[in-house]
């Protein structure tokens, strides 16, 4: 529990320099959680660029409200994904409103547009990992689930199975470690 407790206020001091403007805060905390957000944004918006526009967005958005963190409440990773997510989301909504709908009169062009091409290979890879995440032990599979689609702190999931903290800790980090390895394979 020290260690959790001493995490937690070196995450609040981070964040209390981050939004003081302190420069080497700011490069810190985009270093430990860039490529976190960047994967979220890219999995999420249809085009790499639309991603790496949102991920600038999101840090302004983080920098503009490090001053709310409270680690009594959330991780700090848990607090950085639950508003890149809210921001995505808000994006995606957005991008929607905008659409026109295309008139009768107007001939589909032939083929599959590219960010359809897009979307069914975000779709694909999100199947993809799906299919590993069904692959873990019940507990590391609820544990993933309900922490990075749920955007659930580990002690909110423990709370609700009735499980030690320390065991949910131990489960996400041996279902992380198992996806890893199986996506090395993939890849291998």
């Amino acid at each position: 529990m020290a260690r959790s407790e001493a995490q937690s206020q070196r995450d609040l001091d981070l964040m209390q320099r981050v939004a003081s403007g302190d420069e080497s805060a700011v490069e810190e905390f985009y270093d430990r959680f860039s490529s976190l957000v960047f994967r979220l944004a890219y999995q999420a918006m249809p085009t790499r660029a639309e991603a790496e526009d949102a991920v600038q967005e999101i840090f302004v958005r983080l920098w503009r409200t490090a001053d709310r963190f409270d680690p009594k409440r959330a991780a700090l990773v848990t607090w950085v994904m639950l508003i890149s997510r809210r921001h995505l989301v808000d994006k995606l909504r957005r991008s929607r409103s905008r659409l026109k709908p295309a008139t009768l009169d107007e001939s589909p062009s032939p083929g599959i547009a590219p960010a359809e091409s897009d979307r069914f290979e975000r779709d694909e890879r999100f199947e993809r990992l799906m299919d590993k995440v069904n692959g873990l032990p019940e507990l590391q599979r609820t544990v993933i689930v309900r922490a990075y689609l749920g955007g659930q702190t580990l002690r909110q999931i423990g709370e609700e199975l009735g499980v030690p903290l320390g065991t949910i800790k131990s489960a996400l980090s041996r279902a992380l470690m198992r996806l890893r390895e199986r996506s090395s394979e993939e890849f291998a």
